[in-house]
C-alpha cells in the first residue's frame, strides 16, 4: 500500500497506516460517509493526478487531452444513463461546487429562493448566513411540522406564494424521509420558479431505484459522489438539454478553473458500479438497515425524530436521555462508535453541542451486516449512552465492536498491506 510513501515520508506514512487501522477497527455511522471500493481508490492514485485539464471535451485550454476527453464522456454518458438525464456535468469538485454552479447559472446576486432551514434538515449551501449562497441570495426558509417533523408543504406553498421565489431549494442533509418531488414542482410553477434539487445524501439510492427520483420533475439535480453513491470525493450536476451550455459556463469559468481529473476518472468508475445488481442490492439493504436501527434505538427507549426513517439515515433526540449530541459523539468514539453530533428540529442548543445524532448505515452495509448486526449495534449505543463516563463500559463495547468489524471486514482492504 504505502511502498513508495514510506521511504518519502514516514510521517506521512504511519498516519495512513493509522487512519486505516481505525477504519477497520471502528464502526462508521456518520451519514455523509462510505467506503470507496479499492478500485476507486487505485483510480484517484493514477496518473491521471498528473494531468491538468481546463474546458471540456474536445475544447481544452492544454495539450495532451485525448484520453482525459474520453474519460470525461464516459462519465457523462454513465450519469446520464444513472439517472435518466439528458445532461450531466461531473466537474465540480463537491456537491457545495455543483450548488454553487447552478445559482450561478439560474440566478442574478440578490435573486429570492425559498429552501429548507438548516436546523430542520437542509444543507449551509441552502442559504446559511454565513455561507456564500447566504451572503449573495435572498433566502426564506421553510422548515418541518413540529407534529410529524415531516416536511410541511402547505408552509412550503405559502412562502413560495407570498415571496415569488426565483428558485425553490429542495434536498436535505439531515432528514430521515421521502421528499415528495412532485408536489414541489407543482408549487414551483404556480410561480414560474425553478425547482432545484439536491440529493447529494441520498443520489445513491436513487440511482439505484430504491427511492423515486428527482430526475423527471425538477430543473436542476445537484448530488455527491460519496455518501450512498460509494465514490470518490466530488460532485455532479444534472438537467435537461436546454440549460447544458449555461450550466458549463457556470462550472468553467464560472467557478472552477483545473478539473481534479483523478476525481472524473473515479466518478466514471463509480457510476459504473452503481448500474450494478450488486449495487441496487446494497443500496436496498441500506434502507432496512436504517430502519432497523432506528427501531433497536426505539425499542432501547430512544425518540427517533419522524418516528423512523424512509432512507440510509435517523435523526435520534437524546433529550429524553438528558444528553446533549456532543456527549454522546464523544463517548461513542471512545467505544469505537462513529457518529456525528446533529441538531434536530426546533433544537435549543448551539451546533456544537446539539439535542440529537445523526446515524447512517451506509459504511456497515457496505461491510455486509444486516438486520441483525444492526440490533446488536443499537444495543451497544444505549449500553455507552447508558453509561456515559464509564471506561470499562466503553472498553467491552470497543471489544465488540472489534469482533463486529473482524466478522465483517471493509471489502478488499486487504489488498492495502
Amino acid at each position: 500500500m504505502l511502498k513508495f510513501l514510506k521511504d518519502v515520508d514516514s510521517d506521512i506514512a504511519e498516519l495512513v497506516k493509522s487512519e486505516k487501522d481505525r477504519q477497520v477497527q471502528t464502526l462508521s455511522l456518520i451519514a455523509s460517509e462510505s467506503l470507496a471500493p479499492v478500485a476507486i481508490m487505485e483510480v484517484l492514485g493514477s496518473v491521471y493526478t498528473n494531468k491538468t485539464v481546463e474546458g471540456f471535451p474536445k475544447v481544452r485550454f492544454h495539450a495532451g487531452a485525448n484520453y482525459v476527453d474520453e474519460v470525461e464522456k464516459l462519465a457523462i454518458s454513465r450519469a446520464k444513463e444513472l439517472f435518466g438525464a439528458e445532461y450531466a456535468n461531473v466537474q465540480p469538485h463537491s456537491g457545495t461546487n455543483a450548488n454553487l454552479a447552478v445559482y450561478l447559472a439560474a440566478l442574478k446576486p440578490h435573486d429570492t429562493l425559498v429552501a429548507m432551514k438548516l436546523i430542520d434538515g437542509g444543507h449551509l449551501t441552502h442559504g446559511h448566513p454565513i455561507n456564500f449562497s447566504g451572503q449573495f441570495y435572498n433566502f426564506f426558509h421553510y422548515g418541518v411540522s413540529k407534529e410529524t417533523e415531516c416536511i410541511d408543504y402547505d408552509e412550503v406553498e405559502k412562502l413560495v406564494t407570498e415571496h415569488k421565489p426565483k428558485m425553490l431549494v429542495t434536498g436535505s442533509s439531515a432528514y430521515p424521509r421521502l421528499i415528495d418531488w412532485e408536489r414541489l414542482r407543482s408549487i414551483a410553477d404556480k410561480v414560474s420558479a425553478y425547482l432545484m434539487v439536491d440529493m447529494a445524501h441520498i443520489a445513491g439510492l436513487v440511482a439505484a431505484k430504491a427511492i423515486p427520483s428527482p430526475v423527471p420533475y425538477a430543473h436542476f439535480v445537484t448530488g455527491s459522489m460519496y455518501k450512498t453513491m460509494c465514490g470518490p470525493r466530488g460532485g455532479f450536476i444534472l438537467s435537461r438539454n436546454e440549460f447544458g451550455s449555461v450550466l458549463d459556463r457556470a462550472v468553467f469559468p464560472g467557478s472552477q478553473s483545473a478539473i481534479i481529473f483523478n476525481n472524473v476518472a473515479a466518478k466514471a468508475v463509480a457510476f459504473k458500479l452503481a448500474m450494478t445488481s450488486e449495487f441496487q442490492k446494497m443500496a436496498v439493504q441500506i434502507i432496512k438497515n436504517a430502519r432497523a436501527l432506528a427501531e433497536g434505538l426505539q425499542a432501547e427507549g430512544f425518540r427517533i425524530v419522524s418516528g423512523g426513517t424512509d432512507n440510509h439515515l435517523m435523526l435520534v433526540d437524546l433529550r429524553n436521555k438528558s444528553i446533549k449530541g456532543k456527549e454522546a459523539q464523544v463517548a461513542l468514539e471512545n467505544a469505537g462508535i462513529n457518529t456525528n453530533m446533529n441538531l434536530i428540529p426546533y433544537d435549543d442548543e448551539k451546533p456544537m453541542v446539539t439535542s440529537g445524532l445523526r446515524l447512517g448505515t451506509t459504511s456497515v452495509t457496505i461491510q455486509g451486516m444486516k438486520e441483525e448486526q444492526m440490533r446488536s449495534i443499537s444495543l451497544m449505543i444505549s449500553r455507552v449512552l447508558n453509561n456515559l463516563g464509564n471506561d470499562q463500559v466503553y472498553a467491552e463495547i470497543r471489544s465488540q465492536v472489534a469482533d463486529l468489524c473482524s466478522r465483517f471486514p471493509i471489502p478488499g482492504y486487504n489488498k492495502l498491506d
